[in-house]
């Protein structure tokens, strides 16, 4: 951040009173901005035969690797919502969410991904806009190492654990890698 999006001024960097961190600060109006974490949300919908929606991104970071759906959360929506929504968007999946899956820290990149289980509620899928396909897949084809991201085979491991398990866990993590 260089500017102060109240009056324009130039912001320092400075730890303001009452606190214990550095901030940007604005030495004109005096507005603190604090810049906090982004959440991810996405799901992992499966069908009445096992297999689950997986994506080919169509775009960067990791343009070619496999994801399931997930995406930034907007204002005004519940984490619920904004899985379900990525999972439109992505695959063109009509699914109903269930059971928190994973919270997953990815510290580097200052982002929090939180992961549900979810229903294809139909059986028709397609790419959206940031995929170059949507598919649905088993276990046994999962192209493990074109996965887009370490907190993606996370939440995979732990899903196609539980289901073998017959259980439905949350799990949590923190990942401070770069990917």
């Amino acid at each position: 951040m260089n500017y102060c999006s109240n009056c324009g001024t130039a912001v320092v960097v400075r730890i303001p009173e009452g606190e214990h961190l550095p901030r940007h600060v604005c030495p004109a109006c005096h507005t603190v901005h604090y810049q906090n974490p982004k959440l991810v949300v996405g799901c992992i919908p499966e069908d009445e035969h096992g297999r689950i929606v997986m994506c080919r991104r169509a775009i960067e970071p990791r343009h070619g690797y496999w994801t399931f759906p997930a995406g930034f959360m907007e204002n005004n929506e519940t984490l619920q919502q904004a899985a379900a929504r990525e999972s439109y968007e992505e695959a063109l999946a009509d699914v109903e969410i269930g059971s928190l899956l994973a919270i997953v820290h990815i510290l580097h990149a200052h982002q929090v991904h939180v992961f549900f289980r979810a229903k294809l509620r139909s059986p028709e899928i397609g790419a959206g806009t940031e995929s170059l396909e949507a598919r649905m897949i088993s276990e046994a084809d999962m192209p493990w190492n074109d996965i887009a991201f370490a907190s993606t085979e996370f939440a995979l491991r732990r899903f196609f654990e539980d289901r073998a398990a017959g259980v439905e866990r949350h799990h949590f993590t923190d990942i401070d890698r770069r990917v």
